[in-house]
Protein backbone atom coordinates (compact mmCIF):
# COMPACT_ATOMS: atom_id res chain seq x y z
CA UNK A 1 0.00 0.00 0.00
CA UNK A 2 1.19 3.44 -0.66
CA UNK A 3 2.46 5.59 2.24
CA UNK A 4 0.18 8.11 3.28
CA UNK A 5 0.60 11.71 4.70
CA UNK A 6 -0.04 12.43 8.72
CA UNK A 7 -3.07 14.42 7.07
CA UNK A 8 -4.60 11.93 5.10
CA UNK A 9 -3.91 9.17 8.33
CA UNK A 10 -5.11 11.55 11.35
CA UNK A 11 -8.70 12.69 8.68
CA UNK A 12 -9.60 8.76 9.30
CA UNK A 13 -7.80 6.92 11.96
CA UNK A 14 -7.12 9.29 14.58
CA UNK A 15 -9.90 10.70 13.96
CA UNK A 16 -11.92 7.46 14.57
CA UNK A 17 -10.88 7.67 18.40
CA UNK A 18 -14.28 5.92 19.74
CA UNK A 19 -14.95 3.42 16.64
CA UNK A 20 -17.60 5.10 15.27
CA UNK A 21 -19.20 5.42 18.99
CA UNK A 22 -23.06 5.55 18.47
CA UNK A 23 -22.31 6.62 14.35
CA UNK A 24 -25.10 5.73 12.15
CA UNK A 25 -25.59 2.42 11.08
CA UNK A 26 -28.43 0.66 8.85
CA UNK A 27 -29.68 -0.22 5.15
CA UNK A 28 -28.81 2.04 2.18
CA UNK A 29 -32.23 2.33 1.34
CA UNK A 30 -32.58 4.53 4.25
CA UNK A 31 -29.37 6.41 4.33
CA UNK A 32 -28.88 10.06 3.80
CA UNK A 33 -26.16 11.02 1.01
CA UNK A 34 -25.37 13.02 -1.38
CA UNK A 35 -26.63 17.05 -1.87
CA UNK A 36 -29.21 16.26 0.78
CA UNK A 37 -26.62 15.49 3.55
CA UNK A 38 -24.34 18.28 2.47
CA UNK A 39 -27.67 20.70 2.71
CA UNK A 40 -28.20 19.72 6.29
CA UNK A 41 -23.72 20.02 7.24
CA UNK A 42 -23.91 23.57 5.47
CA UNK A 43 -26.17 24.61 8.01
CA UNK A 44 -26.18 22.12 10.99
CA UNK A 45 -23.16 21.35 12.51
CA UNK A 46 -23.80 19.03 14.93
CA UNK A 47 -20.28 17.73 16.24
CA UNK A 48 -19.66 21.39 17.71
CA UNK A 49 -23.62 22.49 19.08
CA UNK A 50 -25.23 21.20 22.07
CA UNK A 51 -23.29 18.50 23.78
CA UNK A 52 -20.53 18.55 21.63
CA UNK A 53 -19.66 22.27 22.13
CA UNK A 54 -16.03 22.30 22.72
CA UNK A 55 -14.36 24.15 25.71
CA UNK A 56 -12.59 27.52 24.59
CA UNK A 57 -10.42 27.84 27.61
CA UNK A 58 -8.30 25.81 30.54
CA UNK A 59 -9.35 25.92 34.10
CA UNK A 60 -7.96 25.06 37.25
CA UNK A 61 -10.22 25.21 40.54
CA UNK A 62 -9.83 23.97 44.21
CA UNK A 63 -12.33 22.93 46.91
CA UNK A 64 -15.10 21.58 44.60
CA UNK A 65 -18.21 22.15 46.11
CA UNK A 66 -20.08 18.75 46.69
CA UNK A 67 -23.79 17.32 47.46
CA UNK A 68 -23.29 14.30 49.32
CA UNK A 69 -20.40 12.71 50.50
CA UNK A 70 -17.37 11.58 49.09
CA UNK A 71 -16.03 8.17 49.98
CA UNK A 72 -13.07 8.82 52.18
CA UNK A 73 -11.62 5.37 50.50
CA UNK A 74 -11.49 7.51 47.16
CA UNK A 75 -8.29 8.47 47.06
CA UNK A 76 -6.93 9.30 42.95
CA UNK A 77 -7.53 11.03 40.24
CA UNK A 78 -10.40 10.88 37.90
CA UNK A 79 -9.74 11.39 34.15
CA UNK A 80 -11.30 11.05 30.82
CA UNK A 81 -10.10 12.03 27.29
CA UNK A 82 -11.80 13.48 24.85
CA UNK A 83 -12.03 15.42 21.33
CA UNK A 84 -11.97 19.20 21.65
CA UNK A 85 -11.33 21.21 18.58
CA UNK A 86 -8.73 24.06 18.85
CA UNK A 87 -8.43 26.54 16.46
CA UNK A 88 -11.11 25.35 13.70
CA UNK A 89 -10.83 26.90 10.24
CA UNK A 90 -13.77 25.22 8.85
CA UNK A 91 -16.85 23.56 10.73
CA UNK A 92 -17.81 21.52 7.00
CA UNK A 93 -14.68 19.69 7.51
CA UNK A 94 -14.97 18.84 10.66
CA UNK A 95 -15.96 15.58 12.47
CA UNK A 96 -16.35 15.19 16.27
CA UNK A 97 -13.60 12.68 16.20
CA UNK A 98 -10.76 14.86 14.65
CA UNK A 99 -10.34 17.22 17.57
CA UNK A 100 -7.24 17.86 19.79
CA UNK A 101 -7.35 15.73 22.74
CA UNK A 102 -8.11 17.51 26.02
CA UNK A 103 -8.04 15.25 29.63
CA UNK A 104 -10.18 16.43 32.31
CA UNK A 105 -9.67 15.20 35.39
CA UNK A 106 -11.12 15.91 39.18
CA UNK A 107 -8.50 14.55 42.49
CA UNK A 108 -10.45 13.15 45.54
CA UNK A 109 -8.17 12.87 48.86
CA UNK A 110 -9.76 11.67 52.12
CA UNK A 111 -13.30 12.61 51.49
CA UNK A 112 -12.39 15.93 49.50
CA UNK A 113 -12.90 16.78 46.03
CA UNK A 114 -9.62 18.73 45.79
CA UNK A 115 -9.31 19.85 42.17
CA UNK A 116 -10.78 20.16 38.92
CA UNK A 117 -8.21 20.86 35.38
CA UNK A 118 -8.75 20.14 32.10
CA UNK A 119 -5.71 20.64 30.01
CA UNK A 120 -5.17 19.91 26.05
CA UNK A 121 -2.94 17.70 25.13
CA UNK A 122 0.05 19.32 24.18
CA UNK A 123 1.21 18.10 20.20
CA UNK A 124 3.28 20.04 18.29
CA UNK A 125 0.02 20.94 16.62
CA UNK A 126 -1.62 22.17 19.81
CA UNK A 127 1.77 23.87 21.31
CA UNK A 128 1.63 25.62 18.21
CA UNK A 129 -2.35 26.82 18.25
CA UNK A 130 -1.59 28.32 21.40
CA UNK A 131 1.73 30.01 20.74
CA UNK A 132 3.49 27.82 22.66
CA UNK A 133 7.01 26.18 22.00
CA UNK A 134 7.28 22.28 21.24
CA UNK A 135 10.51 20.88 23.15
CA UNK A 136 12.36 18.22 21.29
CA UNK A 137 11.98 17.00 17.93
CA UNK A 138 8.34 16.69 16.56
CA UNK A 139 7.65 12.63 16.06
CA UNK A 140 6.81 11.68 12.71
CA UNK A 141 2.95 11.10 12.89
CA UNK A 142 2.00 13.55 15.76
CA UNK A 143 -1.48 13.74 17.38
CA UNK A 144 -3.03 15.52 20.20
CA UNK A 145 -4.02 12.33 21.50
CA UNK A 146 -7.83 12.22 22.14
CA UNK A 147 -9.39 8.60 22.88
CA UNK A 148 -8.23 7.51 26.20
CA UNK A 149 -6.30 8.20 29.00
CA UNK A 150 -4.60 4.98 30.97
CA UNK A 151 -2.12 4.59 33.99
CA UNK A 152 0.76 2.45 33.26
CA UNK A 153 3.61 1.84 35.65
CA UNK A 154 3.26 4.86 37.52
CA UNK A 155 2.55 7.00 34.30
CA UNK A 156 -0.34 8.57 32.72
CA UNK A 157 -0.76 7.69 29.37
CA UNK A 158 -2.83 9.91 26.56
CA UNK A 159 -3.70 7.30 23.81
CA UNK A 160 -4.73 7.25 20.07
CA UNK A 161 -4.65 4.58 17.59
CA UNK A 162 -3.16 4.18 14.22
CA UNK A 163 -0.06 6.37 14.45
CA UNK A 164 1.27 8.63 17.08
CA UNK A 165 3.00 7.50 20.01
CA UNK A 166 1.15 7.85 23.49
CA UNK A 167 2.02 11.18 25.15
CA UNK A 168 2.59 11.09 29.09
CA UNK A 169 0.80 13.58 31.37
CA UNK A 170 2.11 14.40 35.10
CA UNK A 171 -0.15 14.25 38.12
CA UNK A 172 -1.68 17.63 37.43
CA UNK A 173 -1.98 17.11 33.40
CA UNK A 174 0.35 18.98 32.11
CA UNK A 175 2.12 17.24 29.27
CA UNK A 176 5.37 15.51 29.56
CA UNK A 177 5.85 14.20 26.39
CA UNK A 178 5.81 11.11 23.94
CA UNK A 179 6.25 7.55 25.36
CA UNK A 180 7.54 4.86 23.42
CA UNK A 181 7.76 2.28 26.53
CA UNK A 182 11.21 2.92 27.10
CA UNK A 183 12.92 2.68 23.34
CA UNK A 184 10.59 -0.26 22.61
CA UNK A 185 8.20 0.73 20.73
CA UNK A 186 8.34 0.69 16.63
CA UNK A 187 5.44 2.43 14.93
CA UNK A 188 1.50 2.78 16.11
CA UNK A 189 0.15 2.22 19.26
CA UNK A 190 -3.11 1.58 20.01
CA UNK A 191 -6.51 3.80 21.46
CA UNK A 192 -7.39 0.29 23.59
CA UNK A 193 -5.28 -1.44 25.92
CA UNK A 194 -6.18 -4.47 27.97
CA UNK A 195 -4.19 -4.64 31.49
CA UNK A 196 -4.26 -8.38 33.09
CA UNK A 197 -3.76 -7.72 36.82
CA UNK A 198 -2.63 -11.97 37.35
CA UNK A 199 -0.04 -11.92 34.33
CA UNK A 200 0.77 -7.91 35.11
CA UNK A 201 0.90 -7.83 31.26
CA UNK A 202 -0.47 -4.95 28.99
CA UNK A 203 -1.47 -5.89 25.67
CA UNK A 204 -2.92 -4.12 22.51
CA UNK A 205 -3.81 -4.33 19.16
CA UNK A 206 -2.21 -1.69 16.94
CA UNK A 207 -2.66 -1.22 12.93
CA UNK A 208 -2.23 1.36 10.34
CA UNK A 209 -3.55 1.68 6.75
CA UNK A 210 0.13 1.53 4.98
CA UNK A 211 0.72 -2.19 7.02
CA UNK A 212 -0.50 -5.63 5.43
CA UNK A 213 -0.90 -6.82 8.99
CA UNK A 214 -1.79 -5.57 12.59
CA UNK A 215 0.23 -6.15 15.47
CA UNK A 216 -0.20 -7.80 18.76
CA UNK A 217 1.85 -6.03 21.42
CA UNK A 218 3.02 -7.29 25.07
CA UNK A 219 4.69 -4.81 27.50
CA UNK A 220 5.91 -6.82 30.58
CA UNK A 221 6.55 -6.02 34.09
CA UNK A 222 9.07 -4.10 33.54
CA UNK A 223 7.51 -1.42 31.27
CA UNK A 224 8.74 -2.87 27.98
CA UNK A 225 7.29 -4.17 24.81
CA UNK A 226 8.43 -7.41 25.09
CA UNK A 227 6.34 -9.18 22.70
CA UNK A 228 5.21 -8.05 19.30
CA UNK A 229 3.43 -10.66 17.17
CA UNK A 230 2.59 -9.93 13.61
CA UNK A 231 -1.17 -10.85 11.99
CA UNK A 232 -1.38 -10.61 8.27
CA UNK A 233 -4.48 -8.78 7.39
CA UNK A 234 -5.53 -7.34 4.16
CA UNK A 235 -7.54 -4.43 2.92
CA UNK A 236 -6.31 -2.09 6.10
CA UNK A 237 -9.40 -2.47 8.39
CA UNK A 238 -10.26 -0.38 11.04
CA UNK A 239 -9.31 -2.21 14.57
CA UNK A 240 -10.09 0.00 17.00
CA UNK A 241 -10.88 -2.34 19.65
CA UNK A 242 -10.30 -6.43 20.52
CA UNK A 243 -10.54 -8.75 23.73
CA UNK A 244 -8.51 -10.60 25.68
CA UNK A 245 -8.75 -13.57 27.74
CA UNK A 246 -6.75 -16.07 29.60
CA UNK A 247 -5.28 -18.36 26.96
CA UNK A 248 -6.34 -15.75 23.94
CA UNK A 249 -6.09 -12.53 21.80
CA UNK A 250 -9.56 -11.73 19.55
CA UNK A 251 -9.21 -9.30 16.79
CA UNK A 252 -12.30 -8.24 14.53
CA UNK A 253 -11.42 -7.89 10.82
CA UNK A 254 -14.38 -6.17 10.01
CA UNK A 255 -15.45 -4.36 6.45
CA UNK A 256 -14.72 -1.24 7.33
CA UNK A 257 -11.46 0.02 5.90
CA UNK A 258 -9.10 2.65 4.37
CA UNK A 259 -10.37 4.63 1.19
CA UNK A 260 -7.01 5.67 -0.21
CA UNK A 261 -9.19 7.40 -3.34
CA UNK A 262 -10.70 9.56 -0.50
CA UNK A 263 -8.11 10.38 1.56
CA UNK A 264 -6.13 11.67 -1.27
CA UNK A 265 -9.40 14.07 -1.88
CA UNK A 266 -9.11 15.06 2.09
CA UNK A 267 -11.87 13.30 3.31
CA UNK A 268 -12.36 13.80 7.03
CA UNK A 269 -13.33 10.14 7.91
CA UNK A 270 -11.56 8.13 4.85
CA UNK A 271 -12.84 4.58 6.41
CA UNK A 272 -15.63 3.51 4.42
CA UNK A 273 -17.86 0.09 4.05
CA UNK A 274 -16.40 -2.38 1.96
CA UNK A 275 -18.40 -4.90 0.60
CA UNK A 276 -16.26 -7.16 -0.46
CA UNK A 277 -13.92 -7.52 2.38
CA UNK A 278 -14.92 -10.41 4.87
CA UNK A 279 -15.86 -10.12 8.26
CA UNK A 280 -14.26 -12.48 10.39
CA UNK A 281 -13.16 -12.80 14.27
CA UNK A 282 -9.74 -14.16 14.77
CA UNK A 283 -8.51 -16.08 17.84
CA UNK A 284 -4.91 -16.22 18.33
CA UNK A 285 -2.99 -17.35 21.83
CA UNK A 286 -1.76 -15.13 23.64
CA UNK A 287 1.82 -16.12 23.39
CA UNK A 288 1.73 -16.07 19.70
CA UNK A 289 0.73 -18.59 17.09
CA UNK A 290 -1.74 -19.17 13.85
CA UNK A 291 -4.56 -17.56 14.10
CA UNK A 292 -7.75 -19.35 13.49
CA UNK A 293 -10.56 -17.60 11.47
CA UNK A 294 -14.06 -17.87 11.92
CA UNK A 295 -16.06 -15.99 9.01
CA UNK A 296 -19.28 -14.28 10.59
CA UNK A 297 -22.14 -11.86 8.78
CA UNK A 298 -21.15 -8.21 8.23
CA UNK A 299 -21.60 -6.39 10.96
CA UNK A 300 -19.35 -3.96 12.99
CA UNK A 301 -17.98 -4.21 16.76
CA UNK A 302 -16.95 -1.32 18.46
CA UNK A 303 -16.17 -1.68 22.23
CA UNK A 304 -15.22 -4.98 24.15
CA UNK A 305 -16.99 -5.25 27.88
CA UNK A 306 -14.64 -8.45 28.42
CA UNK A 307 -13.69 -11.72 27.55
CA UNK A 308 -12.84 -14.88 29.26
CA UNK A 309 -12.49 -18.97 28.30
CA UNK A 310 -15.32 -20.80 28.91
CA UNK A 311 -14.67 -24.95 27.93
CA UNK A 312 -13.75 -25.18 24.67
CA UNK A 313 -15.06 -21.37 23.75
CA UNK A 314 -13.90 -17.59 24.26
CA UNK A 315 -17.37 -15.54 25.10
CA UNK A 316 -17.01 -12.04 24.59
CA UNK A 317 -19.53 -9.25 25.83
CA UNK A 318 -19.22 -6.57 23.39
CA UNK A 319 -20.86 -3.57 21.50
CA UNK A 320 -22.26 -4.10 18.28
CA UNK A 321 -24.03 -2.25 15.19
CA UNK A 322 -26.09 -3.99 12.53
CA UNK A 323 -24.11 -3.46 8.94
CA UNK A 324 -24.01 -1.40 6.95
CA UNK A 325 -21.90 0.78 9.34
CA UNK A 326 -21.27 4.42 8.02
CA UNK A 327 -17.94 5.64 9.57
CA UNK A 328 -18.34 9.20 8.63
CA UNK A 329 -22.00 9.69 9.39
CA UNK A 330 -23.69 13.38 8.17
CA UNK A 331 -21.11 14.72 11.00
CA UNK A 332 -18.16 14.31 7.93
CA UNK A 333 -21.62 14.77 5.41
CA UNK A 334 -21.95 11.33 4.53
CA UNK A 335 -24.72 8.64 4.84
CA UNK A 336 -26.06 8.05 8.60
CA UNK A 337 -28.89 6.16 9.41
CA UNK A 338 -30.84 5.22 12.75
CA UNK A 339 -29.89 1.61 14.13
CA UNK A 340 -27.58 1.99 17.02
CA UNK A 341 -25.09 -0.19 19.13
CA UNK A 342 -26.38 -2.90 21.48
CA UNK A 343 -24.98 -5.24 23.87
CA UNK A 344 -24.13 -8.63 22.64
CA UNK A 345 -22.57 -12.02 23.23
CA UNK A 346 -20.38 -13.80 20.83
CA UNK A 347 -19.47 -17.43 21.57
CA UNK A 348 -16.41 -18.48 19.77
CA UNK A 349 -17.19 -22.31 19.41
CA UNK A 350 -13.67 -23.21 18.72
CA UNK A 351 -14.37 -26.90 18.73
CA UNK A 352 -17.07 -26.70 16.15
CA UNK A 353 -15.69 -23.74 14.72
CA UNK A 354 -18.64 -21.42 14.74
CA UNK A 355 -19.09 -17.83 16.07
CA UNK A 356 -22.63 -17.66 18.16
CA UNK A 357 -24.53 -14.13 18.41
CA UNK A 358 -26.87 -13.06 21.39
CA UNK A 359 -28.26 -9.55 21.96
CA UNK A 360 -27.83 -9.10 25.47
CA UNK A 361 -30.24 -5.61 25.51
CA UNK A 362 -30.65 -3.82 22.29
CA UNK A 363 -31.49 -0.28 23.77
CA UNK A 364 -29.17 2.43 22.32
CA UNK A 365 -25.53 1.83 24.77
CA UNK A 366 -22.10 2.81 24.91
CA UNK A 367 -18.78 2.63 26.40
CA UNK A 368 -19.00 -0.60 28.17
CA UNK A 369 -16.35 -0.84 31.18
CA UNK A 370 -16.16 -3.74 33.70
CA UNK A 371 -14.49 -3.84 37.07
CA UNK A 372 -10.85 -3.96 35.63
CA UNK A 373 -9.82 -6.50 38.23
CA UNK A 374 -11.94 -9.29 36.41
CA UNK A 375 -10.00 -8.39 32.81
CA UNK A 376 -9.02 -11.82 30.96
CA UNK A 377 -11.42 -13.70 33.14
CA UNK A 378 -15.04 -14.22 33.50
CA UNK A 379 -17.02 -11.25 34.97
CA UNK A 380 -20.45 -10.88 35.97
CA UNK A 381 -21.09 -7.08 36.03
CA UNK A 382 -21.10 -4.00 33.25
CA UNK A 383 -21.43 -0.35 32.63
CA UNK A 384 -22.38 1.53 30.21
CA UNK A 385 -23.98 4.88 29.37
CA UNK A 386 -26.94 6.25 27.26
CA UNK A 387 -26.69 9.75 26.14
CA UNK A 388 -29.35 11.03 23.92
CA UNK A 389 -27.71 14.24 23.04
CA UNK A 390 -25.13 12.05 21.33
CA UNK A 391 -27.88 9.09 20.22
CA UNK A 392 -30.00 12.13 18.93
CA UNK A 393 -27.08 13.59 17.00
CA UNK A 394 -26.48 10.75 15.00
CA UNK A 395 -29.78 9.85 14.19
CA UNK A 396 -32.01 12.72 13.35
CA UNK A 397 -31.16 15.41 10.79
CA UNK A 398 -31.86 18.45 13.36
CA UNK A 399 -30.55 16.81 16.30
CA UNK A 400 -34.14 16.22 17.77
CA UNK A 401 -35.46 13.35 19.86
CA UNK A 402 -34.08 10.03 19.91
CA UNK A 403 -36.11 6.83 19.17
CA UNK A 404 -37.04 6.03 22.72
CA UNK A 405 -38.20 9.19 24.93
CA UNK A 406 -38.42 6.77 27.98
CA UNK A 407 -34.63 5.84 27.73
CA UNK A 408 -32.84 8.90 27.18
CA UNK A 409 -30.43 10.14 30.06
CA UNK A 410 -28.79 7.00 31.87
CA UNK A 411 -26.31 4.78 33.09
CA UNK A 412 -26.84 1.18 33.13
CA UNK A 413 -25.79 -1.97 35.60
CA UNK A 414 -25.81 -5.25 33.55
CA UNK A 415 -25.90 -8.14 35.63
CA UNK A 416 -24.95 -10.60 33.27
CA UNK A 417 -25.53 -14.04 35.38
CA UNK A 418 -29.13 -13.21 35.65
CA UNK A 419 -29.63 -11.46 32.80
CA UNK A 420 -31.25 -7.67 34.33
CA UNK A 421 -30.34 -4.43 34.37
CA UNK A 422 -30.67 -1.53 36.52
CA UNK A 423 -31.28 1.76 35.43
CA UNK A 424 -29.74 5.41 36.83
CA UNK A 425 -32.30 7.26 34.70
CA UNK A 426 -30.77 11.26 34.51
CA UNK A 427 -32.83 14.71 33.60
CA UNK A 428 -33.40 15.40 30.06
CA UNK A 429 -30.06 17.24 28.52
CA UNK A 430 -27.74 15.54 31.92
CA UNK A 431 -26.02 13.56 29.10
CA UNK A 432 -23.74 11.11 30.66
CA UNK A 433 -19.99 10.03 29.88
CA UNK A 434 -18.32 6.59 29.78
CA UNK A 435 -19.20 5.00 33.31
CA UNK A 436 -15.61 3.40 35.18
CA UNK A 437 -15.70 1.14 37.72
CA UNK A 438 -13.54 1.89 40.91
CA UNK A 439 -13.43 -0.92 43.73
CA UNK A 440 -14.03 0.58 47.52
CA UNK A 441 -10.94 -2.02 48.56
CA UNK A 442 -8.99 -3.29 45.78
CA UNK A 443 -6.82 -5.05 48.32
CA UNK A 444 -9.67 -7.37 49.69
CA UNK A 445 -9.50 -10.56 47.87
CA UNK A 446 -13.23 -11.38 49.09
CA UNK A 447 -15.06 -8.17 48.33
CA UNK A 448 -18.03 -8.94 45.44
CA UNK A 449 -17.16 -7.62 42.21
CA UNK A 450 -19.80 -5.08 42.28
CA UNK A 451 -18.70 -3.93 45.67
CA UNK A 452 -17.31 -0.26 44.40
CA UNK A 453 -18.42 2.96 42.71
CA UNK A 454 -19.80 4.30 39.57
CA UNK A 455 -17.80 7.27 38.43
CA UNK A 456 -18.72 9.61 35.32
CA UNK A 457 -19.27 13.11 34.18
CA UNK A 458 -22.67 14.15 33.80
CA UNK A 459 -23.96 17.48 32.66
CA UNK A 460 -26.02 19.55 34.89
CA UNK A 461 -28.75 21.12 32.72
CA UNK A 462 -29.65 23.65 35.65
CA UNK A 463 -26.23 25.18 35.94
CA UNK A 464 -25.35 24.61 32.55
CA UNK A 465 -21.98 23.31 33.34
CA UNK A 466 -20.49 19.42 34.40
CA UNK A 467 -21.09 17.38 37.86
CA UNK A 468 -18.66 14.15 38.48
CA UNK A 469 -21.71 11.90 39.93
CA UNK A 470 -20.53 9.17 41.89
CA UNK A 471 -22.36 5.94 42.45
CA UNK A 472 -22.76 2.85 44.96
CA UNK A 473 -22.61 0.17 41.98
CA UNK A 474 -24.68 -1.77 45.09
CA UNK A 475 -27.23 0.62 44.95
CA UNK A 476 -27.04 1.65 41.49
CA UNK A 477 -30.81 3.34 41.42
CA UNK A 478 -30.33 5.09 44.53
CA UNK A 479 -29.45 8.86 44.65
CA UNK A 480 -25.73 9.57 44.16
CA UNK A 481 -23.23 9.01 46.79
CA UNK A 482 -21.86 12.41 46.07
CA UNK A 483 -22.09 15.39 42.91
CA UNK A 484 -19.07 16.89 42.55
CA UNK A 485 -19.91 20.48 40.99
CA UNK A 486 -17.10 21.35 38.29
CA UNK A 487 -17.03 25.10 36.72
CA UNK A 488 -16.87 24.16 33.40
CA UNK A 489 -18.60 21.62 31.10
CA UNK A 490 -17.36 18.16 29.87
CA UNK A 491 -17.73 17.71 26.29
CA UNK A 492 -19.50 14.43 25.24
CA UNK A 493 -16.14 12.22 24.99
CA UNK A 494 -14.58 9.01 25.07
CA UNK A 495 -12.58 6.98 27.67
CA UNK A 496 -11.10 7.59 30.79
CA UNK A 497 -9.89 6.04 34.05
CA UNK A 498 -9.31 6.02 37.75
CA UNK A 499 -5.83 6.72 38.56
CA UNK A 500 -5.01 5.64 42.71
CA UNK A 501 -2.44 7.39 44.69
CA UNK A 502 0.28 4.57 44.82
Amino acid sequence: MAEHTRRTVLRGTAGLAAAGALVGTGTEASAVSGSTARELTERHHPFLEGMFTPVTEELTAFDLPVTGRVPRELNGRFLRNGPNVLGLEDPRAHHWMLGDGMVHGVRLRDGRAEWYRNRWVRSSQVTRKLGESYPGPVPPEDFACNTHVVPHRGRILALQESGPLPYELDGELGTVGTYDFRGTLRGAFAAHTKYDVVADELHAIAYHPDWDHVRHLVVDGTGQVARTHRIPVAGAPMMHDFALTERYVVVFDLPVTFDATAAGRGAPVPYVWNRRHPTRVGVMPRTGGPVRWFGIEPVFYSHTLNAYDEGGSVVIDMMAYPGPFYVAGRGSDGPYDARTARLERWTVDLRHGRVRQRVLDDRPQEFPRVNEARVARRHRYGYTAAAAGMTAAYLTPDGGTPPDDAFCDALVKHDLLRGTTEVHRLPRGAAAGEAVFVPRDPDDPRAAEDDGYALAYVHDPDRGLADLVILAARDFTGEPVARIHLPGRVPLGFHGSWIPDA
